[in-house]
C-alpha cells in the first residue's frame, strides 16, 4: 500500500489519500472503510444520452465520485471490494443522492475521509504501506520443471512467479538433454527468486519439492553463486530452509506450512505469533484459568484491575457497525497498550483468527490470577436466582 497523503487534524477528523499496490491491500482497505465514512475514487458509471433525432443511447463513462458509504462487500476469494452508498458531491453524471457502487481496483488510488480516525485503523495504514509488515516468508514451491515462488503474508499467500521448463526424460547412455534443460530450469528459478524476494524483509525462504529436487536445486543454486561471487545469496543461505512437499503445485504450500519443523522456524512471524499466543491462551485456560479470561465484559474488568500482559483480539471487531461497539473495543486497545500489556490483532481471514472468534472474538493472557472477578460473576449469578 503506498500512502500519497494524510490529513488528519488535531479532533482526529480528516482524511488519507492511498493506493492499493497488492491484493492484500484490498484486505486492508477492507478493515479501513467504515459505514459512514465518505470515499472518493474513479469509477465507471452508465450514462443515457438523447440524440438530437430523439434517439436515446447509453454509453459508460469514467468519472470520480464521493459516496457516504452505506454498505462494503469483501470477495476474499478474488480480493475484490466493492463499496455502495450515495453521491454526496455535484458531479456532471450523477445526480446529489443518487446511489452508486465503486469496485476499488489494484493502482488506482482512493481518497478516505473520517470524522474520527481512531488508533487502531491508524496503526492498519502504518503496517500496510510498511514492507517489513508484509511478507516475512517467502516459498519455493517446485518438481522437476515446474515452481511456484510465492510470499506468504500475515493475511494470505500470493504468487510471484510461475517458472515451466520441459524437461526431457533421461535415455541409456545419453542424459546431456535432460541436465542441460533441468540447469536451464534451475537457472531461472534463481532469477526469480532474486528478482521478487526482498531478503532485508524476508525471515525465511522455504524450498519445498518431493524427492531430491530441493537438495539438488540448493547444490546449484549456491554452488552458482560461489562461482559468480553473488553477495545476496551468499549472505541469506542461512535463512534459506529445506522441507518435503507433495508436488510442486501451489497448494502443497500448505501442507509445507503444517510442518513443526517449518513452525518452529517461524517463530518470530507475525501468523505464527497469532498461533503461538492463542495456544498459549488455551495452555493457560487448561492449567491456571484464572489468569485466562475472554468475552468483553470480563476482559474489559482484567483491564479495569492492569492485569492483561497479553490482550488477542480479532479484527472484525472493528468493523462493528455500531459506532459506540467499535470505540469500546479501541479503548480496550488503547489501555492495554497504555498499561505496558501486548495487543494482538488477529486476521479474521486466518485459521487463529477464526478460531478466536468462536471465543467471541477477544481474550485475554494475564499477569497474575484474577479470582475474584469469576467470584463476582458467581455471585451475581446467584442473586438473580
Amino acid at each position: 500500500m503506498k500512502l500519497v497523503r494524510k490529513n488528519i487534524e488535531k479532533d482526529n477528523a480528516g482524511q488519507v489519500t492511498l493506493v492499493p499496490e497488492e491484493p492484500e491491500d484490498m484486505w486492508h482497505t477492507y478493515n479501513l472503510v467504515q459505514v459512514g465514512d465518505s470515499l472518493r475514487a474513479s469509477t465507471i458509471r452508465k450514462v443515457q444520452t438523447e440524440s438530437s433525432t430523439g434517439s436515446v443511447g447509453s454509453n459508460r463513462v469514467r468519472t470520480t465520485l464521493t459516496l457516504c458509504v452505506e454498505a462494503i462487500d469483501f470477495d476474499s476469494q478474488a480480493c475484490q471490494l466493492r463499496v455502495k452508498g450515495t453521491n454526496i458531491q455535484e458531479n456532471e453524471y450523477v445526480k446529489m443522492g443518487a446511489y452508486h457502487t465503486i469496485e476499488l481496483e489494484p493502482n488506482r488510488q482512493f481518497t478516505l475521509a473520517k470524522k474520527q480516525w481512531d488508533s487502531v485503523v491508524l496503526e492498519r495504514i502504518e503496517q500496510a504501506c510498511d514492507p517489513a509488515w508484509s511478507a516475512d516468508v517467502a516459498a519455493v514451491v517446485m518438481q522437476e520443471g515446474l515452481a511456484h515462488i510465492c510470499l506468504v503474508t500475515p493475511s494470505m499467500t500470493l504468487t510471484r512467479a510461475k517458472v515451466e521448463v520441459n524437461i526431457p526424460r533421461k535415455r541409456k547412455g545419453n542424459c546431456s538433454q535432460h541436465d542441460r534443460a533441468l540447469e536451464r530450469f534451475y537457472e531461472q528459478v534463481v532469477q526469480a527468486i532474486q528478482r521478487h524476494i526482498h531478503f532485508d524483509v524476508v525471515k525465511c525462504i522455504l524450498v519445498a519439492s518431493p524427492g531430491f529436487v530441493r537438495e539438488q536445486f540448493c547444490d546449484y543454486m549456491f554452488q552458482q553463486a560461489v562461482k559468480t561471487d553473488n553477495k545476496l545469496l551468499l549472505e541469506n543461505r542461512s535463512k534459506f530452509l529445506q522441507v518435503h512437499a507433495s508436488s510442486g503445485h501451489k497448494y502443497s504450500l500448505k501442507e509445507v506450512l503444517c510442518d513443526p519443523t517449518v513452525a518452529s522456524r517461524l517463530s518470530d512471524t507475525k501468523a505464527a505469533g497469532e498461533v503461538k499466543a492463542l495456544d498459549d491462551f488455551y495452555k493457560m485456560l487448561q492449567h491456571e484459568p484464572d489468569r485466562a479470561f475472554y468475552g468483553l465484559k470480563q476482559v474489559e474488568k482484567a483491564n479495569e484491575a492492569m492485569a492483561i500482559d497479553t490482550l488477542l483480539i480479532s479484527d472484525e471487531l472493528f468493523r462493528h457497525q455500531d459506532v459506540a461497539t467499535r470505540s469500546r473495543y479501541v479503548r480496550l486497545v488503547d489501555s492495554v497498550k497504555e498499561n505496558a500489556g501486548t495487543v494482538r490483532i488477529f486476521s479474521s481471514l486466518h485459521v487463529s483468527g477464526e478460531q478466536l472468534s468462536q471465543l467471541t472474538g477477544v481474550a485475554a493472557i494475564l499477569r497474575f490470577p484474577v479470582p475474584e472477578l469469576s467470584d463476582q460473576e458467581d455471585d451475581s449469578s446467584s442473586e438473580e436466582d
